[in-house]
């Protein structure tokens, strides 16, 4: 019998600075078995960062052809791409091949091994490449809980998370941007 996910209800009150666009967002995530409370809280940033209308998250971990977040069209074309983790670059280049845009945010202590090795192919892609602060993204799923209430507020290359456990601050490197 297989392990089933984890489900997690999120209401964050988010104010993106940057793009003034602010909301509240019902989010109700599936944790994959195999998937850690960081990457969880790497793809909720990464949503965040990107609120648009028709984006959503996708079956992620669970089918290998999708991303881990989408925006479609309404006539079913892809406007969005966002893979979270360190994904090979022919899977970002055929990404770029099906989305009008493509964007991928690393957030572990390997990151920079990875975009080290891979940046040559990276450079030549259409996709825009984002690098979270691994400590940052753990101390900011120490604060998880199975349903939550918290508020994001992005400002610059930056997040401030305020939980009803704590507070943290995640921001994020630019590695390349298209």
């Amino acid at each position: 019998m297989a392990i089933k996910p984890t489900i997690y209800k999120l209401r964050i009150s988010l104010s993106d600075l940057n793009r003034n666009h602010y909301d509240t967002l019902n989010l109700t995530i599936a944790q994959h078995p195999s998937e850690t409370l960081e990457r969880m809280m790497a793809r909720v940033l990464a949503f965040c960062i990107n609120a648009q209308e028709y984006l959503v998250f996708t079956k992620g971990l669970s089918d290998v052809d999708e991303p881990d977040i989408w925006a479609r069209t309404l006539d079913d074309q892809i406007s969005l791409w966002i893979d979270v983790g360190e994904p090979a670059a022919d899977r970002i280049k055929k990404a770029t091949r099906l989305a009008a845009a493509v964007k991928v945010y690393s957030f572990n202590s390997k990151s920079d091994v990875w975009w080290t090795q891979g940046q040559a192919k990276f450079n030549q892609l259409k996709a825009s490449f984002f690098r979270f602060q691994s400590q940052e993204i753990e101390a900011l799923a120490k604060q998880v809980e199975r349903t939550m209430d918290f508020s994001v507020t992005i400002t610059g290359d930056s997040a401030y998370v305020a939980t009803e456990l704590g507070e943290c601050e995640v921001s994020w490197q630019s590695l390349q941007d298209v």
